[in-house]
């Protein structure tokens, strides 16, 4: 998507109403290389407005970092390397679309490449687990998976930190890729991120994103097509304790016609001030024939003091197309769901488990790493005993 031109110089008063109108079409918005395109945000953006930006000054200033600690678990014929920032504008990567994943850009020592050839088909996952040691990161990661590859590629981030970074994912023509990125930080760290995924021709790309940690966690998921025939899954899992902001906004920009999306994001919220956000946008421009795209958001809120945000927008420049919905649904936990299962003789603490459990059940059996939906069934459960 091409960048809209910005001039760097300020005017005067910023504080006009114009200053914030929002974009009208999300195809509006800025991406560029240069940080000075991008004021520090204030809150009162549109984009910004359920976030907590007076907590993430250190991320949004242009201030040098240190690279989160990295173990890898790499299957044969897959390989890390590392480009310049000037190799990576050549790459077919999406520019940064906000002030963190620029400043991630600017900061960042190098680019760290993960390449799968084409016509791989890799019989296990490949596994990066990042972990914060309490400074400031910024992280720049870009993966290039090769025509007619399938690959599942399993990115954890823990530990503590205040980190930004730039993830891309640019997926050959005819690949079959699953990303799943999970967020298992220390309630103290910070995790500006944004997840670019450029979709080949007939390519299938699926982005699976786990939040359970973190003091505030905000993940942007961009989707795009490269050709046609191309399919994009985004699902969702997030689970906001007390205290936590969780915020998980999505772009599907169907510029490539006969493509196909669905997006689906479940969170839980427990315990007082815990607040999720999640902001799904689909655009279909007019060249984009033969569109079929669904997303769906839920939440479940579990006790009183928590608040879930969903805006779902969909933005359609053609009537040609398969078809188009969102749904968005937040309501409290079901008592009477409760009381079925305590009348079968199943106590309250165990009831309620089971219900969330089979709340989530449908996405996290959807990530196809037997060892990664055990995990986070585990540690779903953990969450719920902190309130028990």
């Amino acid at each position: 998507m091409a960048s809209k031109p910005q001039t760097t110089e300020q005017p005067g008063h910023t504080d006009s109403v114009a200053a914030f109108v929002p974009d009208q079409s999300r195809a509006e918005r800025t991406t560029s290389y240069a940080v000075s395109d991008f004021p520090v945000p204030s809150g009162r953006e549109e984009e910004w407005r359920f976030t907590p930006v007076d907590r993430l000054q250190a991320l949004f200033a242009e201030t040098a970092g240190s690279a989160l600690r990295r173990e890898q678990s790499l299957p044969e014929g897959v390989t890390l390397s590392s480009l310049s920032r000037e190799e990576w504008q050549g790459s077919g990567a999406p520019k940064p679309a906000d002030r963190a994943a620029v400043v991630a850009v600017d900061q960042a020592e190098s680019v760290t490449v993960l390449d799968v050839p084409a016509e791989a088909e890799l019989s296990e996952p490949v596994r990066l687990v990042l972990t914060g040691e309490g400074t400031l990161a910024h992280g720049h990661t870009l993966v290039r998976v090769g025509n007619f590859a399938k690959a599942t590629i399993v990115l954890r981030h823990e530990g503590d930190a205040q980190y930004s970074e730039l993830l891309s994912v640019v997926v050959g023509d005819g690949a079959d890729v699953t990303v799943v990125t999970i967020q298992e930080w220390a309630d103290t760290a910070l995790h500006l991120g944004q997840h670019d995924v450029v979709v080949g021709r007939d390519a299938k790309v699926r982005h699976i994103a786990v939040t359970l940690g973190g003091g505030i966690v905000r993940l942007n998921t961009n989707a795009s097509y490269a050709g046609p025939g191309g399919s994009f899954e985004a699902l969702g899992v997030y689970f906001a304790d007390a205290g936590q902001h969780q915020e998980h906004r999505l772009f599907v920009d169907h510029e490539a016609p006969h493509c196909r999306s669905n997006v689906e994001y479940k969170g839980a919220l427990q315990g007082d001030s815990a607040h999720t956000v999640w902001v799904g946008d689909v655009l279909i421009r007019a060249a984009a024939e033969g569109t079929d795209t669904y997303e769906l958001n839920r939440n479940l809120i579990l006790t009183d003091g928590a608040r879930a945000d969903s805006v779902p927008n969909l933005e359609i420049e053609t009537g040609e197309i398969a078809g188009a919905g969102h749904a968005s649904a937040t309501g409290r936990f079901d008592d009477q769901q409760l009381f079925y299962l305590q009348a079968r003789g199943i106590d309250e603490d165990t009831a309620r488990r089971l219900v969330v459990r089979g709340f989530f059940a449908s996405i996290v059996g959807r990530i196809g790493v037997p060892e990664v939906e055990e995990h986070l069934m585990a540690a779903i459960d953990r969450e719920l005993e902190g309130t028990a």
